[in-house]
């Protein structure tokens, strides 16, 4: 066998492939890996990293080994004169808890992206469609209004873009090709079945407390894919710098199976192999049972798989109509060379799969892995089935949170067994009694002043009796018989110890990053909301890592469910299970996912946002609800996207839409309210055309009326006139008769009169004459008779004539 250099047990690599076939070549392989992992036992590197990871596990359960306390403590190794609990503090459990539950409630959503050439085809072919909407509206709408005709070339419905802003969010949230449905449902399912929930957990565990998780995929006839956690305490892997292992060329685990488990996986066993593998004894330096020892029923096996390449060598024969034909040939073809046909190769990554006992010769299996996970976006390369993390890696050293803080648990630790020794060495405060006080105090009633009475008054009543002179007269010395006695300061060191108890585990908070606000053990009631939120923003900030980690594996893993998925769907039992399990509506898409080769699919987590990121976005839509800039089930859907970014993108989007239609709402309302005022505006003027014709009408028919009135009123006045003239031309010819018999009589009067006068001038002429003649006194010719007012007057005389 041929090795790759002096200083490397290897074989090398630069050989055919069917000599990499062989067994020889895989049992090379792993003596290399076990000289590398295995050699000088105790001091082997399996050993140490087994040792180490032990020993910070055995500290994050509180269950480290107190002897290092117990040297610290001892006197030579003498311990007789102790009395004190060692169980440790279980200090380190309540971070690691803290930690590894704030990771696992932090959910997340698979998104699935298929990137193949056809994919991407069709969904550039889908937003243009979209887009040639968007930009020729207008014209579509005329052409829809016009003719009755829609010529819109993307999709229908209430949910496509209206503008070119909302087709981005659009094509991220709605639009989802069959295709990527399905991977993500199988996905999921895959992932459920596996109960890869507990598996996260227990990942999440082992890179809190030994700073290095690891998964593995796998797919065979009977389970279909499977996701096996793997215990970094029994990992194996070649040397390499990088935190995600992406460079490493072989990787392994040790496992203890039982023989009937052994025979089982490998069936091909025969009785007397079976025989002289259960005598082999094994070591202690591999995998233990609870006592610390291997069991004689179990054999530790080394499953492992080595990367290498192999070359794909292909004859291109030409035919006789120009067409050339690809033959696939082995590595070691080399034809002479010729007009009708020549050589092609290539180089690929190809993975061997084996197994071998440890520490013995016998190799159970090596074999060309089977269903190897190719990345379609490069076919040369191949995936291994494990994913490897270690977030704080250096020069292949592994450093964990716990590994930060063991000193300062040990630190606590002693701090506790030196408390509990303060503790046991107080004694209570005590009281001094002087005798000779005593014997000079005299009660004067007969009664003994002895010890015990005065401690019985002291402790009753707090007085003491005592005096300052002796019988004899002299200063008496012990005038106070009873003093209190005061303890050792033992509180003052209880004081000092919980003071170095505090700063050891603030110590511990410092180095992690979990302060107070981040587990709440200390809350302080004079801060503010807003400070105790930050302080646990910036705990999260520091132990991020981890948990990028954790989604790292988390996404690694579905990449390489999502790479064998096709081998599952070329047998019928697992492809019966994927149907019987996913969607009813994805069946139809399983025959184009058997052919998942030609479909290359990117992997997502959307991560749900932490508590801060939440309290944000929802003070965004709380402040958006307060102004009614968008509706209450926009904010329904934007607290469903589980991606902060595209959640504060699709609220702004939510927001201007919900503008802009308030504002085209109340340009309609305008309009609206402009036509409703035009309208009234016209029927009140209707209204008052039709009011000035009624009252035209009816002012005409006031007027026909009047007339009608007045020709009926002219008649009757007529006839009424007609009959008063007729009564007036009667009383007219009775006054003209009457008036004419008046005038003759008033004629005859006054003719008459006349006649009376002149008869009476005539009389009163002679008797003047008669006077002048004969000279006579003046006569008076008024009547004596009618001046006189006496008797009975009639007024018949003054009647009207």
């Amino acid at each position: 066998m041929v090795y790759t250099n002096i200083n490397s047990s290897f074989p090398d690599q630069v050989v055919p492939d069917e000599e990499k076939q062989s067994l020889d070549y895989g049992l090379q392989v792993a003596r290399a890996i076990e000289g590398e992992w295995f050699s000088g036992y105790e001091n082997a590197r399996f050993a140490n990293s087994y040792a180490r990871f032990h020993n910070l596990k055995l500290y994050a359960r509180g269950e480290q080994s107190i002897q290092k306390y117990k040297n610290e403590l001892s006197i030579n190794g003498d311990l007789s004169y102790l009395n004190l609990d060692w169980k440790p503090v279980p200090v380190i459990p309540k971070f690691v808890d803290i930690l590894v539950n704030g990771m696992s409630q932090r959910d997340y959503k698979i998104k699935s992206f298929a990137q193949d050439p056809t994919s991407v085809q069709e969904r550039t072919k889908y937003a243009n469609s979209i887009l040639n909407d968007i930009r020729n509206k207008q014209y579509i709408d005329a052409v829809k209004t016009n003719l009755n005709l829609n010529i819109s070339e993307g999709p229908k419905g209430d949910n496509i873009p209206k503008t070119i802003d909302e087709l981005p969010v659009h094509m991220q949230l709605d639009y989802k090709q069959s295709i990527e449905i399905a991977e993500e449902e199988i996905i999921n399912n895959v992932l459920d079945s596996n109960r890869h929930d507990l598996i996260k957990s227990r990942v999440n565990y082992d890179l809190t407390v030994l700073g290095i998780g690891a998964t593995k995929t796998g797919f065979n006839r009977s389970e279909g894919i499977t996701i096996d956690y793997v215990d970094p305490t029994n990992l194996v892997w070649s040397y390499t710098e990088d935190p995600n292992f992406e460079d490493i060329w072989y990787v392994g685990e040790i496992k203890t199976l039982s023989l009937p488990e052994l025979k089982k996986q490998f069936p091909h066993l025969t009785s007397d192999e079976l025989s002289k593998i259960q005598k082999y004894p094994g070591n202690s330096s591999f995998a233990r049972d609870w006592n610390g020892r291997n069991s004689d029923n179990t054999i530790q096996v080394l499953f492992f798989e080595y990367k290498t390449y192999a070359n794909q060598v292909f004859k291109i024969k030409q035919g006789t109509s120009g067409l050339e034909k690809a033959i696939e040939k082995r590595d070691t073809f080399n034809p002479p060379e010729s007009e009708n046909f020549k050589k092609a190769f290539r180089a690929i990554e190809v993975l061997y799969s084996g197994a071998k006992i440890v520490g013995h010769e016998t190799m159970l299996r090596w074999e060309l892995a089977r269903n190897m996970t190719r990345p379609n976006a490069d076919t040369v390369k191949v995936n291994m089935s494990y994913s490897i993390a270690a977030p704080r890696m250096y020069k292949g050293n592994i450093e964990s949170t716990v590994s930060r803080i063991t000193s300062f648990a040990d630190m606590i630790q002693i701090t506790h067994l030196k408390l509990q020794q303060v503790l046991a060495r107080m004694v209570p405060d005590g009281v001094y009694l002087d005798a000779d006080g005593l014997a000079e105090v005299d009660l004067g009633n007969g009664t003994n002043y002895n010890p015990a009475e005065a401690l019985n008054m002291y402790f009753q009543t707090g007085s003491i009796i005592g005096r300052s002179l002796t019988q004899d007269g002299d200063l008496n010395h012990a005038k106070i018989p009873i003093q209190e006695l005061q303890s050792s300061g033992g509180q003052n060191k209880i004081s000092a110890l919980i003071q170095t108890y505090q700063y050891y585990l603030q110590m511990i908070r410092d180095v992690t990053g979990l302060n107070e606000a981040r587990d709440g053990s200390v809350p302080d009631p004079d801060s503010l909301v807003g400070l105790q939120k930050l302080a646990a923003a910036n705990s999260n900030t520091a132990t991020r890592h981890i948990l990028q980690t954790s989604l790292y594996l988390i996404l690694k893993t579905c990449e390489n469910i999502s790479l064998r998925v096709a081998d599952a769907l070329l047998f019928p039992l697992t492809r019966m299970a994927l149907e019987a399990s996913i969607s009813k509506y994805n069946v139809a898409t399983l025959d184009e996912l058997s052919s998942l080769r030609i479909h290359d699919f990117g992997i997502f987590l959307e991560l749900e946002p932490d508590e801060e990121e939440k309290a944000m976005l929802e003070q965004n839509i709380q402040m958006c609800l307060q102004q009614q800039s968008i509706y209450l089930e926009d904010a329904i859907d934007i607290r469903e996207i589980h991606n902060l970014k595209l959640a504060n993108q699709v609220l702004k989007l939510r927001r201007k839409k919900k503008q802009q239609y308030d504002e085209q709402i109340q340009l309609q309302n305008i309009q609206a309210q402009a036509q409703a005022n035009s309208e009234a505006a016209e029927r009140a003027a209707m209204a008052e055309v039709q009011k000035q014709q009624a009252i035209a009408e009816t002012t005409l028919q006031i007027e026909k009326g009047k007339s009608q009135f007045d020709i009926q009123k002219l008649q009757q006045e007529g006839q009424i006139k007609k009959q008063l003239m007729e009564l007036e031309f009667q009383f007219n010819m009775q006054l003209t008769q009457a008036q004419s018999q008046a005038k003759r009589g008033e004629e005859e009067y006054k003719e008459k009169s006349k006649d009376e006068r002149t008869r009476i001038q005539a009389t009163q002429q002679s008797e003047l004459i008669d006077q002048r003649k004969k000279d006579l006194a003046p006569k008076n010719f008024e009547s004596v008779s009618n001046d006189q007012l006496t008797g009975n007057i009639g007024l018949g005389q003054f009647n009207p004539r």
